[in-house]
């Protein structure tokens, strides 16, 4: 995927689709001027009386394009066994004023969001990938999480301050991942800064950790391919396949620690915030009936730990069709919601993670939501009014849901515009497929490699969500975006 706006013959296609969702494809005037206003603010005043942690030696990971960086991370190895771990997230709050032409703005498109060829920043791009981010060697506020790590992954002590801070290395997921995984060299960055081999390998230690305590929970571990369109002079060459790697496991699992604390942390200060759910599956037959296809018998009412152990021997039994499987079951499982957590109840919990509490707060460059998590966890940490009420956040919960089912409308139509660009020369061919939706529009089916998604026009009365099947391609086009195939 390209980073920034990329002039290809995409571009209006892509501005197009995402007015026609209800977003927002350019900044006004007035979020101009903000930003002009915004460049000249005081880091130091803005900090206050926050911690100066910019000589501990923070790095982080992301893909290697990426400058919007919301997080970097910093692990410290105690006597007792213990792993301190702290997850610095950028301060976003501190620049955008609360109803301010930036943060309406954002309140509106809610995401940042991420097709083929252009991605449509919910922030303007000074901020997101300079002011705001965390950039390696600038200096910058974050809001830091900080947790302890016990041997066996549990994370019985956090807490929420705000720091000065500086990234001192910014790592990509190819090459981190590579070299922990053992196939790969020390990434020139990592052997060039004294003591951040150590540092990188004490972080996975502690990230290894974390995934293993969800698993013993009963956490699912999928494991999907993500589509990168390669374009070259405006043409798209290629469709690539993004694996997941140690490196990403690693931000993964520090993400998902760090969002857990974040809503237990709410909940104990009385506050409301928003939650992320994902429910039970609704579609809990059909995982069963899955299941039933490998030999193996699950529940048949939902049940988290039979579901994760069946994941566990099929990762192990095949791990090349493994992603194939996984995507067949996120399909039955579902999307999760924005819920607003009340103080004294019970909004729900994370199914797929196995974790009763999970916030929205580390992508603040990228997702409104976040934003709205931070401006409220440092007003508890300050002990200030609450910006929002209750029934304001309900609205934001509301409206967040719908931007997010409209972002994934803007990048499917968009991938499958891409994709239509590449498959129009392959009229005809034959490929493996998983059915990934039944709706009133028609049945859909998602090629696994390359990895792209189209309708099935022919064969499709007998297909169920979650079949394997074999297709073959009848026509492409990439005006549209429409591809159909037959179901062998």
């Amino acid at each position: 995927m390209n980073d920034g706006v990329l002039s290809s013959r995409f571009d209006k296609q892509a501005e197009e689709t995402m007015r026609r969702n209800g977003f927002r494809s350019e900044f006004g005037d007035e979020s101009r001027e903000q930003v002009v206003e915004l460049a000249h603010f005081d880091l130091n005043a803005l900090a206050g009386e926050a911690q100066d942690l910019r000589d501990t030696l923070w790095s982080s990971i992301d893909n290697r394009t990426s400058k919007d960086l919301d997080q970097i991370e910093w692990a410290e190895q105690l006597e007792n066994g213990d792993i301190r771990l702290l997850v610095g997230i950028a301060d976003v709050a501190a620049y955008v004023a609360k109803d301010s032409p930036i943060d309406r703005y954002a309140e509106q498109n809610t995401v940042t969001v991420y097709t083929e060829t252009r991605i449509f920043p919910m922030l303007p791009e000074e901020l997101s990938t300079d002011i705001t981010s965390l950039v390696e060697g600038a200096d910058r506020i974050a809001v830091v999480a900080e947790m302890i790590v016990k041997e066996n992954g549990d994370v019985p002590e956090s807490n929420f301050f705000r720091a000065m801070v500086r990234n001192h290395a910014k790592l990509d997921y190819e090459s981190v991942g590579d070299w922990l995984e053992g196939n790969g060299e020390t990434p020139q960055r990592i052997a060039e800064i004294g003591g951040l081999e150590a540092q990188i390998k004490l972080q996975n230690e502690a990230a290894v950790r974390l995934g293993d305590y969800r698993a013993r929970k009963g956490a699912l571990d999928f494991e999907s391919i993500e589509s990168s369109a390669v374009v070259e002079d405006g043409e798209v060459k290629e469709i690539r396949a993004v694996r997941p790697n140690a490196a990403r496991k690693l931000i993964e699992n520090f993400m998902i620690a760090t969002n857990v604390e974040m809503a237990e942390f709410l909940e104990r200060k009385n506050v409301a915030s928003l939650r992320r759910v994902v429910e039970a599956p609704e579609r809990w037959d059909g995982i069963v009936r899955i299941a039933a296809e490998y030999g193996e018998t699950l529940p048949s009412e939902p049940d988290l730990p039979a579901f994760s152990a069946f994941l566990a021997r099929r990762k192990a039994a095949d791990p090349e069709r493994f992603p194939d499987l996984s995507l067949s079951l996120i399909k039955l499982i579902g999307a999760g919601r924005c819920v607003v957590q009340r103080p004294g109840e019970d909004a729900g919990g994370h199914f797929g993670l196995a974790v009763n509490d999970y916030a929205h707060s580390t992508a603040p460059n990228r997702r409104f939501t976040d934003i709205v998590v931070q401006r409220i966890v440092k007003a508890v940490i300050v002990d200030e009014p609450q910006p929002y009420t209750p029934e304001e956040l309900d609205a934001i919960a509301e409206h967040a849901n719908l931007q997010e089912k409209a972002a994934r409308k803007v990048e499917r139509r968009m991938r499958k515009i891409v994709a239509a660009a590449v498959l129009q020369h392959h009229i005809g061919q034959e490929y493996d497929a998983i059915v990934t939706g039944d709706t009133k529009a028609g049945v859909f089916a998602r090629v696994l490699r390359p990895p792209v998604d189209g309708m099935v026009v022919r064969g499709q009365n007998r297909l169920d969500v979650g079949d394997k099947v074999r297709v073959k391609l009848l026509s492409a086009n990439p005006h549209n975006g429409f591809i159909d195939f037959a179901a062998e």
